[in-house]
């Protein structure tokens, strides 16, 4: 079999909309192995806020790329593609199916479209940059940016630290910014690709599964979890682990910023924001089967292998 002839599914969504039952019963009916495509989940120590698979999901059906990094370092869209890309490769070699799960839409796009030949990160050079933050204010970086980049600056939020960092390091890498380089692809995805994407009909729904699944994680402890992460001193919140949505609005709440309603009303909203970032890009994404969140999951799983026959 040609390597374009080898399967490989991507079972896509927002967050709260039913990806990992209905994946689990997947691997179920299928020879297949689950790759995690999430960004929060790669993060050890952080199961309750990310809604991590339980030990006996992973029993059922074990996921790779899950626990492989610690909150106090990163984990690009490059990484994702590299251990991807050998983790198809192995699945196929033991003759499964790698099945492609989660909501971090640009991780599938990196994947299947590839991605740009950016440097790695160098911790030096993101250490200056966030002292000069410190002593001129990241608007002042921002600023710095739209000289050299101005494409870029106007993408990247004037308060949005980690991506006005990461665009300056690549040009202090490189001496080219990071528009120039992100045009210049690695090579497309070589398998034969079946893309589902499950979601609500009605927004509401959407809304109702993500507020009762935070309030889920509040009684499961997930404000012990992040005091723990806390207790490490060397954690803070500009770290992509504790950016994740639920995350970050604990880490305030625990400063004082907020009173516990507010942290739960803000959580909420930020899950919810999440919801409609993944379901926008799923909107332009070309060549998906769509699914139903409140259809039945056996429903779904007969619709997803009706369409692989």
């Amino acid at each position: 079999m040609k390597v374009s002839d080898l399967p490989v599914i991507c079972l896509m969504g927002p967050t709260a909309s039913g990806k990992t039952a209905l994946a689990i019963a997947l691997c179920q009916q299928l020879n297949a192995e689950i790759i995690s495509v999430d960004s929060a989940l790669v993060y050890r120590g952080m199961d309750i806020g990310t809604a991590k698979p339980t030990a006996a999901e992973l029993t059922m059906a074990p996921h790779h790329l899950l626990d492989i990094r610690d909150p106090a370092g990163s984990y690009s869209a490059a990484d994702f593609r590299q251990d991807a890309l050998q983790l198809i490769t192995d699945i196929h070699q033991r003759g499964k199916i790698p099945l492609l799960v989660g909501g971090t839409m640009l991780y599938f796009k990196a994947l299947l479209e590839g991605i740009s030949a950016l440097p790695a990160a160098d911790a030096a050079v993101r250490q200056q940059l966030e002292a000069e933050a410190r002593e001129q204010g990241w608007a002042a970086l921002h600023q710095q940016l739209a000289n050299i980049d101005p494409v870029a600056a106007a993408r990247i939020h004037p308060n949005d630290p980690q991506r006005i960092n990461r665009a300056l390091e690549v040009y202090r890498l490189t001496g080219q910014s990071l528009t120039k380089l992100t045009a210049e692809k690695t090579e497309p995805f070589p398998f034969s690709v079946h893309q589902f994407a499950i979601a609500p009909t009605d927004r509401a729904i959407l809304h109702q599964r993500i507020a009762e699944r935070f309030m889920l994680m509040l009684e499961q402890g997930f404000e012990q979890e992040v005091q723990w992460l806390r207790q490490r001193g060397d954690l803070h919140i500009d770290l992509p682990s504790i950016r994740c949505v639920g995350y970050r609005q604990m880490w305030q709440y625990l400063d004082g910023e907020h009173s516990y309603g507010q942290m739960v009303e803000k959580g909420i909203a930020a899950t919810r924001q999440l919801a409609k970032r993944q379901l926008t890009w799923l909107r332009g994404w070309p060549n998906l089967h769509w699914l139903k969140s409140e259809a039945e999951l056996n429903e779904n799983l007969q619709a997803v292998l009706s369409s692989l026959s």
